[in-house]
Formats: structure tokens, sequence, C-alpha cells
């Protein structure tokens, strides 16, 4: 059975980890969000491009589930003696990624391009696609300061200003990074990853062709709030912050119309009724993902439901 799996984030990225564990790299390809992509000191940083790629590779910090693993802090240090900006955190190990990211770009590569090459480097096997090579950028509409890019609401503004809407710029000129529809269309299935549905999968179905191209098939996500919180990140917040609920519900209304099955964590199945009125197949499971091994546990759950679906 051949996988697409829509990822952005740390939860989506843990996700991917536990397909990739089970699935070869010819069963599965992973697309990632590329909406909060933005440019930092120079450099151009692509924050969930680099997360699923870390991860997969096995060099994620392991506690953050971001960044690199055994991280060190002497450019970072220094930048900040020097009064530079220090509010988006840098190691030397992450820099480098950047730092030829960015001179690849400034080449004229596209951003696919530069992203299997390093997934060669680093041993990833299994194809990580953008979204696209187009530039597109999160803006979130906030009450107290209008519209903030991502990063400057998630990271510098530690996601404080209340949320009132969201806008993905430049999505409209947007076309899908080379082989994203070829995957989605070979495909048997399309898993959305447990991921922020505002600004880590909207970004990615937004762009021209990719939801037309999921709808063709069959589709499951799997729930990033459980409980009525985010398990990490914003997700919660915003729902709340735009009048609605958060819940596995609320998550599962957000994809109506796109999803055959959706699959949700077991201390929320007393939602189970008002999900299944949204005429969706519904899988109750622990859906928590602390080590590599409830990962994968997980991701059988979720390969094993998707085989019922056809």
């Amino acid at each position: 059975m051949k996988i697409v799996a829509l990822a952005g984030g740390v939860g989506g990225a843990k996700l991917a980890h536990g397909l990739a564990q089970i699935l070869p790299p010819e069963n599965l390809t992973i697309i990632v969000n590329t909406g909060d992509d933005f440019e930092y000191l120079g450099l151009k940083i692509s924050p969930d491009l680099d997360t699923v790629c870390y991860t997969l590779a096995g060099l994620a910090n392991p506690l953050t589930g971001w960044g690199r693993a055994n991280e060190t802090w002497q450019t970072f240090e220094n930048i900040k003696k020097l009064g530079g900006q220090t509010w988006f955190q840098l190691g030397d190990r992450d820099l480098g990624t950047h730092l030829e990211r960015t001179y690849r770009l400034k080449k004229g590569a596209p951003l696919s391009n530069i992203t299997r090459d390093f997934c060669k480097a680093w041993g990833v096997e299994h194809p990580i696609l953008p979204m696209t090579d187009d530039p597109v950028y999160t803006m979130v509409n906030t009450r107290e300061q209008g519209e903030l890019p991502f990063q400057e609401y998630f990271v510098h503004q530690r996601c404080e200003p209340t949320v009132s809407g969201f806008r993905f710029a430049g999505v409209e000129k947007a076309r899908p990074a080379k082989g994203v529809l070829e995957a989605i269309n070979n495909a048997d299935a399309v898993v959305i990853c447990p991921s922020n549905p505002w600004v880590s999968i909207d970004p990615i179905i937004t762009v021209a062709g990719i939801k037309s191209a999921c709808e063709t098939k069959v589709v499951v996500a799997i729930s990033p709030i459980i409980g009525g919180k985010a398990v990490k990140g914003p997700a919660a917040k915003m729902y709340r912050e735009l009048g609605i609920q958060p819940s596995a519900l609320a998550v599962a209304k957000h994809y109506e119309g796109l999803l055959d099955a959706f699959i949700f964590d077991q201390v929320d199945e007393v939602l189970k009724d008002e999900i299944a009125l949204l005429d969706i197949k519904t899988l109750i499971t622990n859906s928590i993902m602390k080590n590599s091994d409830e990962r994968k546990r997980l991701a059988k759950d979720v390969l094993k439901f998707v085989h019922t679906l056809f």
C-alpha cells in the first residue's frame, strides 16, 4: 500500500517517523508544510521541513522535538554578545543546514532538490517533499497587533496575541513542488498527520491542485487535540480564539468534506457519536507518542485502519 503523509511540526514529524519505520521508501512519501518558512539573519529557514527531516534522520533533539540533538550554541552566544537578533535560536549544527540551503537557493536550486540532497546526506531514504518550491508565507491575523508573520507570532511573540484568522501570502501563485501531485496520484491513501490544522495542514492543501488530488483518494486524519488540549503548540488556543471549542470533534469538522475516516484518542471516546454524524469512519486508539516505539505503534494502528477502508 502506498501512503502519502501530510505533515508539519513536531506531531507530524513523529507520526511520519512511525510510518517510515514500517513502510519502505517506495511506499511512503511525506509532503511537508513550508508556510512557516522565513528569512532570519539573512538565512532561509524551513522549520517544519527541518523538523521532519531531522526526525527521520535520527538527528532531532529528543527533548524539544525540533532542532538538533547534541547541539552547541557558540555562534548564537556570540550574536547575542554583539547585540544581534536572538529571538529565534539557531544552534551551530542547525546553522550549517541554513547556510547551505541559503547558498543553494541563491544559486537557483529549488527547495525540493535541496531537501532531496540533504536527506541523502543524512541517510533519509523516504522521499520528503516541500509542498511547493514557491514562496508561501503564513500570516496570522491578531486582534492586538494586526497581521503578523507566523514565526513572529509563534516564536517572537510566543503565541500571546489573540488570533482572528490566517492568510497564506503568495499561495495563489504557488504550484506543488516537483513530485507532489505524482506522489498523491500514485498513492492508495493520504494520511493527515496530527499537525496543527490551521497553520500546518491548511497551507499544504491550499496550494493549487493538492486538495483536489487528495479528494480522489482515501483520506484519514489523526487529531492533534486530545482531551481539549493540543499535545504541543497553539492549536487549541487558536480554536478557542476563533470561537470554536477545541476538541477532536472540532478537528474532524475542520476537515469535513475531505475525510473518509478519522482517528482520535481514547480519552475522547465520548465524542464518537458526534464525529460519526459527519459520515466518516472512526478509530479510537492511544494517540500519544512519547517515544519511537509509540510512534511505530500508532503508525501500525493507522495503517491497519486504512486497510479496512478499501
